[in-house]
């Protein structure tokens, strides 16, 4: 039964922002707090100095455009790769036994791809919504619902 332990971490991430809060109940009454914040300036791709699309001519004489880079999602997704680095050195630490995960499913994919296999291991429940602006009494309980419904189905 998956519950919310004072030894799980939870991380609650989109791409520009990330709490990570730790249950200072038990799992009972649980009351998380606040670990850790990320944050990063993100500005929009067509502000981060884009040039042209590239031309190519193929061997026809036909010239075609060449996806540019968006590069607010390569920020993104880097910014998700660090929060994930720091995650999986707070598990091999010793921080943390279980670990839940809260993002919307962009942010979702680039962590789990990013995630170590004991960090991916330790994971007990992911969420895929983006919860960053809601209140840390709001996300304890949309957790703690999420929870219920695991236990409820297996």
């Amino acid at each position: 039964m998956k519950r919310l332990s004072n030894k799980v971490r939870i991380l609650v991430a989109d791409g520009a922002h990330a709490l990570v809060l730790s249950n200072e109940g038990d799992a009972a009454s649980p009351n998380l707090k606040l670990v850790r914040a990320y944050e990063q300036d993100n500005p929009a791709t067509r502000d981060q100095g884009v040039d042209k699309p590239t031309r190519t001519n193929d061997s026809f004489g036909r010239r075609s455009s060449i996806e540019t880079t968006d590069w607010h999602r390569v920020a993104e997704d880097q910014f998700m790769q660090r929060i994930a680095g720091d995650m999986a050195k707070d598990l091999a630490r010793g921080d943390f036994e279980a670990f839940v995960l809260v993002a919307p499913p962009i942010a979702l994919g680039e962590f789990r791809k990013a995630a170590s296999g004991a960090l991916a291991k330790a994971t007990i429940l992911e969420i895929d919504k983006d919860l960053t602006r809601h209140p840390v009494s709001e996300i304890e309980k949309i957790i703690v619902k999420a929870l219920d419904k695991v236990n409820f189905k297996s």
